[in-house]
């Protein structure tokens, strides 16, 4: 599902990543962090897919939000998590969304 963001601005998380192998609780976690995401002030909606890369496309309405949601106790859980068993490697990017367009049938 395409996430419906206000007008721009607006700030864009972006989040690739590269698994290991075995499940050891991420699908569990990562609907954990889905559900928690969309309580946190300032959440706009998430894009997420996974075909062997993984990318996860969070919006948040400003810098503070993003700061926010990183310090929540459960994420810094699952990120260090993340770090010891779930990925390979990763890439976080903070980009700001000056514009955005689209269609829609």
């Amino acid at each position: 599902m395409i996430a419906k963001t206000p007008q721009p601005p607006y700030y864009a998380v972006i989040f690739t990543s590269l698994r290991t192998e075995g499940e050891a609780g991420y699908d569990k976690t990562s609907e954990r962090m889905a559900e928690l995401a969309v309580q946190q002030p300032g959440y706009l909606g998430h894009e997420s897919a996974r075909d062997g890369l993984g990318i996860t496309v969070s919006y948040w309405e400003s810098l503070e939000a993003i700061k926010n949601w990183k310090q929540n106790t459960e994420h810094l859980f699952a990120q260090k998590q993340g770090r010891e068993q779930w990925y390979s490697n990763y890439k976080t990017r903070i980009c700001l969304v000056q514009r955005d367009y689209g269609f829609e049938k």
